[in-house]
């Protein structure tokens, strides 16, 4: 998938994420994250956000997180919806 616009998922609310996600200043997939856990949870958050993006097929991107204590479940939830809408695809593959 190539991201052809900016797309945002989340919010700012206590259990969630807002993730956005744009095109690439560079080549790859930088995650900017941040977090009041990121010291314990850090590594495995961005860990699902670079697992979602590449199960999307998307190769060069910007990724930016504001994480509240989002679980791994929301995670992939948010980044998926900010990728597709950044891709502006609607052929969406939900898993159950």
């Amino acid at each position: 998938m190539e991201i052809v616009t900016t797309g945002l998922a989340g919010t700012m609310e206590s259990s969630d994420i807002m993730v956005t996600v744009s095109k690439p200043t560079q080549a790859g997939i930088t995650i900017e994250l941040s977090s009041s856990v990121s010291k314990q949870f850090g590594k495995q958050i961005r860990g699902v956000i670079l697992e979602c993006a590449h199960k999307l097929g998307v190769m060069d991107a910007s990724i930016t997180a504001v994480d509240q204590g989002a679980l791994d479940c929301v995670i992939k939830a948010r980044v998926k919806t900010a990728i597709y809408r950044a891709c502006l695809s609607t052929d969406y593959k939900w898993e159950v």
